[in-house]
């Protein structure tokens, strides 16, 4: 336990709590979005949209919060606020009354999320030394899928057992959004100066500072945005579940199984986070990535052929086993190409541009979902193929 706990200062623990209280919150809704679009009268275009448009919004904030943390050497305040806004627009979800609504409110929850991700993975890494960062953005993704853990939990016991619909439970989760707040103000923050040759950046400086940005950064940037075309939204992942089984259990439990899966996918996220984060300090992250790349991949196939619950229980694993293998180690590595005073910059533009790829992404895969919906998962293997190949070129 103590050499695990090596390299966890306090502010990642704050942080962390923070994480896992929020994504407690979140995920008592992801679970149920899917069905409560289609219970607005959503289809497979409508799902497609909310899932791509939510990121792909508040994208652009990603990198403009991480720019301006780096300039004015503080990153806290990004944080909070991003937190707060989430935690108010979640305030509104149970009183839509048609997806058009969701269509505006989902994008507007993610702007906090916009404003305050690179800010916060940019504190995190300039709280610990660069040999054991893929150990620390481990240790953060467990804590948060942790949350995930518990919140698709409760979310369970309260649409299975306690047989509340949906509204209710999206209203104790905007209230949980809140509790979440509470360790922020325990967090302690250094300033540091801002570049002497970029006090109170302009936008000129703005772009000159991306176009500065490393050249295999650059190149990474774009594996990271072709494997972020293949990793579409979770939801056609629950809907294919549900779906089949409908065919078999009563239209409630067939909602049931797939909140289970879904929570079963989140163990696996939790479980192998810290130690693919630990095993890509002492390998490399390259290679951490194409092992998550091309499990993602596999696991697309499986969903095309998954006809069982015992396949759906396998391939749910192996879906929540290549998130902990790629999302942590992705944020490291982009942390790796840059020094600590554009390390904002950075990890916004690798956000953004990850962010922005989900729009596009969620509508090509809402088409494909329409006319068939196993092209969706044929879809992302391939291009996950893509991403691998790719990264051979990468030095």
């Amino acid at each position: 336990m103590k050499k695990i706990l090596t390299g966890i200062s306090l502010n990642l623990i704050l942080l962390s709590i923070v994480s896992f209280l929020t994504d407690i919150s979140s995920e008592m809704i992801l679970p149920i979005l899917p069905f409560y679009i289609v219970s607005l009268g959503g289809g497979g275009i409508a799902v497609g949209l909310i899932g791509g448009l939510s990121d792909s919004v508040a994208s652009i904030l990603k990198v403009i919060s991480g720019f301006w943390s780096d300039r004015i050497g503080k990153r806290k305040p990004f944080v909070f606020w991003g937190y707060f806004s989430s935690a108010l627009a979640k305030l509104f979800f149970p009183f839509a009354r048609s997806w058009p609504v969701l269509l505006v409110l989902r994008p507007i929850e993610r702007i906090g999320k916009g404003l305050r991700d690179a800010p916060r993975d940019a504190l995190i890494a300039s709280s610990t030394s660069a040999d054991i960062r893929g150990k620390v953005f481990g240790f953060h993704r467990a804590a948060d899928t942790l949350g995930a853990v518990f919140g698709a939990g409760l979310a369970f016991l309260l649409y299975g057992f306690l047989k509340l619909e949906f509204r209710p439970i999206l209203l104790i989760s905007a209230l949980l959004a809140f509790l979440a707040l509470l360790p922020l103000f325990f967090v302690s923050e250094k300033k540091n100066p801002p570049p002497p040759s970029t006090k109170y950046s302009s936008f000129s400086s703005f772009r000159d500072s991306l176009t500065e940005l490393p050249e295999d950064f650059k190149h990474y940037l774009t594996i990271a945005t072709i494997f972020a075309f293949a990793n579409f939204t979770y939801m056609f992942f629950i809907l294919r579940a549900k779906n089949f089984f409908i065919q078999v259990f009563t239209p409630r439990l067939s909602i049931i199984i797939p909140v289970l899966l879904y929570v079963w996918y989140n163990i696996f996220y939790s479980l192998f986070s810290l130690p693919a984060g630990v095993l890509s300090d002492r390998i490399g992250r390259k290679k951490m990535l194409i092992s998550g790349y091309l499990v993602y991949a596999l696991t697309c196939l499986g969903f095309i052929v998954s006809n069982s619950l015992g396949l759906f229980i396998l391939f749910f694993a192996l879906y929540g086993t290549s998130y902990a293998l790629v999302e942590g180690n992705q944020r490291a590595y982009a942390s790796d190409f840059v020094s600590e005073e554009k390390r904002g910059l950075a990890l916004g533009a690798f956000h953004t541009v990850v962010s922005l790829a989900a729009l596009p992404s969620g509508i090509v895969v809402g088409l494909l979902w329409n006319y068939d919906p196993s092209l969706p998962f044929l879809y992302g293997s391939i291009l996950s193929l893509v991403a691998v190949i790719s990264f051979l070129f990468l030095k």
